[in-house]
């Protein structure tokens, strides 16, 4: 049962490997996407974080 298990995990892990960097018609991955808005979420984030730390609730 385990080995089924873990090759159905493999699988898994293999289409979203697959589906993350496959391109689109202008060249872009889903991975080159979450690259680029990373910078924008993580300013977000610490923000967010800041407004926390001073009791308010964060602005979005």
């Amino acid at each position: 049962m385990g080995f089924i298990k873990n090759a159905i995990v493999g699988i898994a892990i293999y289409e979203a490997i697959k589906y993350m960097t496959k391109k689109d018609a202008l060249g872009y991955s889903k991975f080159d996407e979450l690259k680029e808005k990373a910078p924008e979420w993580i300013e977000k984030t610490k923000a967010a974080v800041e407004d926390i730390k001073q009791g308010q609730l964060p602005q979005v």
